[in-house]
């Protein structure tokens, strides 16, 4: 039995990280052979944008030219047709991407194999099937950044949905977020009180800017809870607690075996940012979760970066099968 490899791309906001991803013939866990990464320049519309991830794929296969590649797997930012790998919508921090033939054009263009799947989805299917979820039936996945978004993966398939929006985890409805605005439009969403952002504004707005010459944001406030700071710790556990009330109704839906958190705001490696964010995840999830649920383990995802490549490479070998 020999190595695989696999083309990933992960397409994000701000970059396009692409990867060679080998499977070794022993089984042990995939890893890149092969990363770059460019600026999105999401600014720059749709058709750039496109451009920049067929030249990004196309410089990683001519720099490992004694590599077959089974296909390109990638993990997009937008709601993915699950049908075609098309964009079938992104908002406004992504302009005209919206629409545009991802999946399609890249078959044709590369002569390749492409599988399309949504960022988040791709995220939670690479710590499903290699990361903390390895070997458990289900998995519910959110990551906490700049937004908040998720994916729910049961018997190793991801949940995508007839539109492909499944996982907009962070566009449920939230008591403690009720008349603030949400960034897709609506208001009273999670993703307005427990999101990096959304930690940064609260803060400022009950008690001044951390430093008077920009808006707060998540690391701001993160640093001064983790320093001891009263004020800074009561925001994380208000945005904690909102979190993990909102995990306890996802897991009434839902069941999970396990539910991992992954992103930059509620995690610094292997730990918990910081014992307020666990213990008010915890006490949120508690005052939400049905008894039977109550034990759910609440685990930080392990693959950080690599999960989404790994997860985008999963999608792939699977649309082979």
């Amino acid at each position: 039995m020999e190595n695989k490899y696999v083309c990933s791309v992960d397409i994000g906001g701000t970059k396009i990280a692409t990867a060679i991803m080998e499977y070794p013939a022993d089984g042990s866990v995939p890893h890149p052979v092969f990363e770059a990464e460019v600026p999105t320049e999401a600014q720059e519309g749709g058709e750039a944008v496109f451009q920049r991830i067929e030249a990004s794929i196309k410089a990683a296969l001519e720099a490992n030219p004694d590599v077959e590649v089974l296909g390109v797997g990638i993990g997009a930012a937008g709601v993915v047709d699950p049908k075609t790998g098309a964009i079938a919508y992104a908002n406004e921090i992504m302009p005209g991407w919206s629409g545009v033939q991802l999946g399609p054009r890249l078959r044709e263009d590369l002569g390749l194999p492409v599988a399309v799947v949504g960022d988040v989805q791709a995220h939670a299917l690479g710590e499903a099937r290699w990361g903390v979820g390895k070997g458990k039936f289900s998995v519910l996945c959110l990551g906490i950044g700049t937004g908040i978004g998720g994916a729910y993966v049961e018997n190793g398939r991801v949940m995508q949905g007839f539109h492909g929006a499944a996982g907009h985890m962070g566009h449920i409805e939230c008591s403690a977020a009720a008349g603030i605005p949400c960034a897709c439009g609506r208001s009273g969403h999670l993703e307005s009180v427990a999101s990096g952002t959304s930690i940064g504004r609260m803060y400022d707005e009950r008690f001044g800017r951390v430093d008077p010459s920009r808006p707060s944001v998540g690391r701001d406030v993160n640093d001064l809870c983790r320093a001891g700071d009263a004020k800074a710790t009561e925001v994380i556990h208000d945005a904690g607690f909102a979190l993990g009330a909102s995990l306890g109704s996802l897991a009434n839906i839902l069941d999970p075996e396990v539910i991992v958190l992954s992103g930059g705001v509620i995690h610094q490696g292997p730990d918990w940012r910081s014992q307020t964010w666990k213990d008010s995840v915890h006490e949120g999830y508690a005052s939400q979760a049905l008894d039977p649920l109550q034990d759910t383990p609440i685990l930080i995802g392990s693959l950080e970066g690599d999960a989404p490549l790994i997860g985008a490479a999963e999608h792939l070998l699977a649309s082979l099968k």
